[in-house]
């Protein structure tokens, strides 16, 4: 899961950006108290994609989904598996019974806006991301 985070960080051009481990990732996503869930799509016995989300809670909506990162790895994109990802997290969602999922999308980043169009998603331009880093 580390390559492929940092293979996202790079095509998203901020690969200084991680200061996740593996330790982190273990010990966040698979510990007593796991704050996301994951699934990885894996061939050949290589993880070649990866769906990490985790609960968000909206006072409007109560909880929802956040799709933190949906990634492929670049030989193996346009192959159906972002696709089998991102409709594992949608169907999480609904077995779940949170009644929405939400995730960002760069603004460049083309192929992942036409990706999501097929589902009819909607993309928001009234917010905007704000954050602070410590």
């Amino acid at each position: 899961m580390m390559r492929l985070i940092h293979e996202l960080a790079l095509y998203e051009k901020a690969p200084n950006e991680v200061v996740a481990t593996e330790q982190t990732l273990l010990s966040h996503g698979f510990g007593e108290n796991p704050l996301f869930v994951s699934w990885v799509a894996e061939l050949d016995g290589h993880i070649v994609g990866m769906a990490l989300c985790y609960i968000r809670y909206s006072t409007w909506k109560g909880p929802i989904l956040y799709l933190e990162d949906l990634v492929v790895t670049e030989s193996h994109r346009s192959k159906g598996i972002g696709k089998l990802l991102f409709e594992k997290c949608l169907d999480y969602a609904k077995t779940q019974g949170y009644p929405r999922m939400i995730w960002q999308v760069l603004d460049w980043n083309q192929p992942a806006i036409e990706f999501y169009k097929q589902y009819q998603a909607s993309f928001d331009a009234k917010w905007l991301n704000a954050y602070i880093d410590f």
